[in-house]
């Protein structure tokens, strides 16, 4: 088929045009200059992912940087990456014990000293580092007690110190940020001096990223050696660019992709579809307090009870999200540690979703706003849904900042919202929406949850734990204060002569990829 029909003559058409308007020359990929390139949308700002929050500086930090610890993509367990062992003294206190062997992409070896010096700047609230309030939260302070050991001192207990330990904090050389002597936060931002399986040999700014496997790199560590020798990062904001230079093999792996599109660019062979899980969950907060007016409809249980059997769920799911993508009952992703799945459902039902907006007193429904800033035909399907059990959505596309905005002014009854766990399988992450009561995104604010929520980031007790996340999620869903909608599915496309293995948290482990057998030898 591939070649003779129409759809493939466009597809190679899109590919030579997009090829010549780019602007871009080709980076050699492939096989055969063992080199593999990714095509991302937004600029890479900064090296330092002490620095930013930003996805795609997250995936780059997975292939430059390591922790302390590691979360293993099969398990999504916590397991010692430049740390060889550690031990939890008390519920205050943990010892770590390094590995050798580490070295920097210099070549000087990671001892304590920079350890220390890492989370000490961490702590340090003038540095301004993007986790250094989350880490501040917990830790206390850091000591040094030999050549490779160090103790971290808790100002509370707190169950996920090593998830922040694997995730938050890449390990920097003392000194790395006092280039001169002098504090410069911006020291790592274009020179980064990591310990990951690959190192930077070139960075230009908003255009590229080109990286080096590290033949230093620890041979004990749980990422591997990695197979391919050079990875690129090119930006290029144009989707419809990327499948171009992905078909003319310029590019071998793009993400983010829109499930038809990718599924569609799939079917003519000219790539490969993958499809995998995320830990992100989307979801409607609905104003059960009563913050945008005390006679809002919304504060009644049985309006938001109909609320949620009026959208077909599983069609949204199966013909807008698609792959991997699941429905949720529990305000939490199911493969998270603690997401109890044993709550109140909902299932899909006009009728019944009718017969309770009669008994709370809306036999011919109600207007309201529901606000959205991504997912818009998701959140169209949603208004339509509920329209036809009678509630008049009021559909509010708007940008990020501006309904973050209008929560902050206590301006939105309902809004389409998603959480993204950070390869955290734990509940802890999104138990954050519930527990802080001065979250404007907890729009119950519910004081018997709220306590329930933090009890539960205050223990290390597993079991308790398990107990407390149970007790607040029934809650939530026995009270309706959600509309749980689904997780999400992540969409790839890439090059035929690539083999990616996809990870069941969506966080791309480049260092994971290799070329085909049958693509090797093509090239050789």
């Amino acid at each position: 088929m591939r070649g003779g029909t129409a759809h493939n003559r466009v597809l190679m058409a899109l590919a030579a045009v997009g090829f010549a308007m780019c602007g871009w020359l080709p980076v050699n990929a492939g096989p055969a200059n063992d080199t593999m390139v990714v095509a991302i949308e937004g600029e890479i700002p900064t090296l330092d992912h002490l620095y930013t929050t930003a996805r795609d500086t997250i995936t780059l930090a997975e292939l430059t940087d390591d922790g302390l610890f590691y979360v293993d993509p099969e398990t999504l367990a916590y397991v010692p990456a430049a740390a060889e062992s550690y031990v939890q003294v008390d519920d205050t206190t943990i010892d770590v014990t390094i590995r050798t062997g580490v070295r920097f992409h210099d070549g000087s070896p990671l001892t304590a000293d920079d350890v220390v010096y890492t989370f000490s700047w961490v702590l340090d609230p003038d540095t301004k580092t993007n986790r250094g309030r989350v880490i501040g939260a917990w830790l206390d302070r850091v000591e040094r007690t030999g050549p490779m050991q160090v103790r971290f001192h808790l100002k509370h207990p707190y169950p996920l110190a090593i998830r922040d330990m694997a995730f938050s904090v890449q390990l920097r050389k003392k000194g790395a940020y006092h280039p001169h002597g002098k504090a410069d936060p911006n020291a790592q931002a274009q020179m980064l001096n990591g310990i990951g399986p690959y190192k930077v040999v070139d960075f230009q700014p908003g255009k590229r990223v080109t990286l080096e496997r590290f033949d230093g790199y620890y041979a004990d560590s749980p990422k591997g050696r990695p197979a391919i020798r050079h990875i690129v990062f090119r930006t290029i904001p144009d989707l419809s660019t990327q499948q171009a230079e992905l078909i003319s093999g310029n590019v071998d792996w793009m993400y983010n992709v829109p499930a038809d599109i990718a599924s569609n660019l799939g079917a003519t062979g000219y790539a490969t579809h993958l499809t995998g899980p995320t830990l992100r969950v989307n979801f409607i907060p609905l104003d059960a307090a009563g913050y945008t007016g005390a006679d809002n409809p919304l504060t009644k249980l049985d309006v938001r009870r109909a609320m949620i059997h009026a959208i077909n769920r599983r069609d949204i799911v199966k013909y807008l999200i698609q792959g991997d993508a699941e429905v949720i009952d529990s305000a939490c992703h199911p493969l998270q540690f603690g997401c109890e799945q044993n709550v109140r459902k909902y299932p899909y039902d006009p009728a019944e979703a009718r017969r309770l907006l009669v008994g709370a007193g809306y036999p011919n429904g109600f207007e309201v706003e529901l606000w959205a800033y991504r997912e818009r035909q998701a959140a169209e399907a949603v208004a339509a849904d509920l329209a036809k059990v009678g509630i008049r959505v009021r559909l509010r596309f708007v940008t990020l900042t501006t309904l973050n905005q209008a929560r902050k002014n206590h301006r939105v009854p309902a809004f389409f919202a998603s959480w993204e766990s950070g390869s955290t399988a734990d509940t802890a992450t999104i138990a954050e929406v519930h527990w802080s009561l001065k979250s404007d995104r907890n729009l119950s604010k519910d004081a018997v949850v709220a306590r329930q929520m933090e009890a539960a980031a205050r223990t290390i007790d597993a079991e308790e734990r398990k107990r407390l996340y149970s007790a607040a999620l029934k809650r939530i869903a026995d009270q309706a204060y959600w509309i749980p909608l689904y997780t999400y599915s992540q969409n790839y496309l890439v090059s035929n002569t690539l083999a990616f293995p996809v990870t069941k948290d969506g966080l791309p482990r480049l260092f994971r990829a290799h070329w085909r057998a049958n693509a090797v030898k093509a090239s050789n």
